[in-house]
């Protein structure tokens, strides 16, 4: 990877400074400008302007005034969005963070996603998929509905719900709404990924079993499976992939954090 290059020239046109800066893991690309962000995580998940994130011992952090915050807790997957802060243990048990306090709730999952309209969704030990509506998300008796199919890896947003399973097979569901969080079956899409996620915006990016990172296409409310797969042009191969307000982060194989600016005016306008 070749260096960046920084110049700063000053009014009479003199170069003052030169700045050769390799950025090792970046990711950069010719038009998608990325930095290394400080420290290492294994999974990170970023929604409704917010980022949180957890390490290879289980730490969990937030993104505050551009660096990383640690809070108190030991999790294996995190995940914020409209329905708030959740996360899941190594034992799979579920809670939710309120006032900078977890607290345990019911239910039993692996993998959560906070990223629908007020609605979470997860998948358990068993790959077995399950939501919380709107009314069961504000309670402390999680009433869990199960849905049909089985997912590795599952994540909603304002168009539907995207799903991965072992055999690397993509999934949509559609009509996923706050009271109605099983939605209308399921349709594969074309495309072999590793994990999936939906963006706030609707916006959707994955990761294949190579650690090449994908954008969906052709998102519209008439067309939410969007078109086609396009393959972003980056320097690495990732693991994680998350989306929120403006900015792609990734975590690449060796669990460095890319931050790279990717502009809502470039993406599918869904809302």
């Amino acid at each position: 990877m070749q260096p960046l290059l920084f110049f700063y020239l000053n009014p009479k046109g003199n170069m003052l400074l030169l700045i050769f800066l390799q950025l090792l893991y970046t990711g950069a690309a010719a038009e998608m400008p990325c930095v290394t962000v400080p420290g290492k995580l294994r999974q990170l998940d970023a929604g409704s302007g917010e980022v949180y994130g957890v390490s290879d011992d289980r730490s969990v952090y937030f993104w505050h005034s551009n660096r990383w915050e640690q809070i108190k807790g030991n999790y294996l997957h995190v995940t914020v969005g409209p329905a708030g802060v959740w996360a899941v243990n190594n034992l799979n048990r579920v809670y939710r963070l309120q006032n900078f306090e977890w607290m345990q709730l019911s239910g039993r999952l692996k993998q959560i996603d906070a990223g629908g309209d007020m609605f979470l969704v997860g998948v358990d030990s068993k790959e077995s998929i399950y939501c919380l509506n709107q009314e069961s998300v504000k309670g402390t008796a999680l009433s869990y509905m199960e849905v049909e199919g089985r997912l590795k890896y599952y994540s909603c947003g304002p168009l539907g719900c995207w799903g991965v399973n072992d055999a690397y097979e993509t999934y949509y569901q559609k009509n996923v709404t706050q009271t109605s969080c099983q939605g209308v079956g399921s349709m594969r899409v074309q495309g072999s990924l590793a994990m999936v996620e939906v963006g706030t915006d609707g916006s959707v990016f994955a990761v294949d079993p190579n650690g090449k990172v994908y954008r969906r296409k052709g998102i519209s409310p008439k067309k939410p499976t969007g078109t086609t797969w396009e393959e972003l042009d980056l320097y690495d191969n990732f693991k994680h992939v998350s989306y929120d307000a403006g900015f792609l982060w990734l975590i690449a194989e060796n669990g460095s954090i890319i931050k790279c600016a990717y502009p809502e005016s470039i993406l599918p306008s869904v809302l």
